[in-house]
């Protein structure tokens, strides 16, 4: 398969969130009107996760994913990639800026950014809730959108799922409504695909694997959780076509806990 495709679909990964002083005053507002978001703390602790790229079995790169909580009351959840594979080098990067009530995450600010091989991309949205309203800062577009729905963006609903699961891990399908950054709005689905022991870079896991397929693309993606690691995600694998995309694998695992002096790990 030729490169170019053979690494197209490695797992999107975002910039580091930086908030022109409007977006901030923005965001500062909403989250006013919502539940302190400090109090999951208990439930899904501030986090860095690390990852192992592999094509082919072979590591091609890393990845991190990972959890603070604002001052304000808003959470800064964060995933980057880097790969590099022959000619083919690639950085991803997104952060969702969100918040948390009832166990339910609402998105405040998506950002999103792709450098290296290829055409070079970002996208940036502020999203409102009570208002129904997305808006695409990028091309400067405002969207009527129903939030009803527990509407996500393509960050955010990662973390719905890992607290779905923390909740109740028993049901066989979970349904997420996801935002993409054209401002389309398309279901995801994954469903209960079985328990499985697996050894990792980071070590032994016990975990249970859910599948999302997308069949007009012929895309299948295998998504491992860790119940004794809060379902935190310890794999990712990838296929179209019936053939390999990649494979993420957990190498390090590392809570964050503030203190006066900073950030203990």
């Amino acid at each position: 398969m030729p490169i170019k495709h053979s690494l197209l679909f490695l797992p999107a990964l975002l910039l580091i969130l930086i908030s022109t002083t409007s977006i901030a005053d923005t965001i500062e507002k909403v989250v006013t009107t919502h539940q302190d978001s400090n109090q999951y703390k208990n439930i899904i602790p501030e986090f860095t996760a690390e990852y192992t790229v592999l094509h082919k079995a072979d590591p091609v790169g890393t990845a991190v994913r990972s959890l603070s909580y604002q001052t304000d009351g808003s959470i800064d959840y964060h995933y980057k990639t880097y790969v590099e594979w022959l000619i083919f080098s690639q950085t991803r990067s997104e952060t969702s800026i969100l918040t948390i009530t009832d166990n339910q995450v609402t998105p405040l600010h998506y950002k999103y950014s792709r450098e290296g091989t290829g055409k070079d991309k970002h996208y940036e949205w502020l999203f409102h809730a009570s208002e129904n309203k997305a808006e695409d800062i990028q091309r400067k577009r405002a969207h009527t959108v129903d939030f009803s729905n527990n509407l996500q963006d393509k960050l955010s609903y990662h973390l719905q799922h890992r607290l779905n699961l923390i909740a109740d891990a028993t049901q066989k399908t979970y349904t997420y409504s996801v935002i993409n950054t054209a401002g389309s709005i398309k279901d995801y689905i994954y469903e209960y695909d079985g328990e499985e022991e697996l050894i990792l870079p980071y070590g032994l896991v016990k975990t249970v694997r859910f599948k999302r397929e997308i069949k007009d693309k012929e895309r299948i993606t295998y998504a491992w959780f860790a119940p004794e690691l809060d379902y935190l995600l310890v794999k990712l694998y990838q296929t179209k076509a019936g053939n390999e995309q990649f494979e993420a694998q957990l190498s390090g695992y590392t809570l964050n806990v503030k203190t006066d002096k900073g950030i203990v790990k």
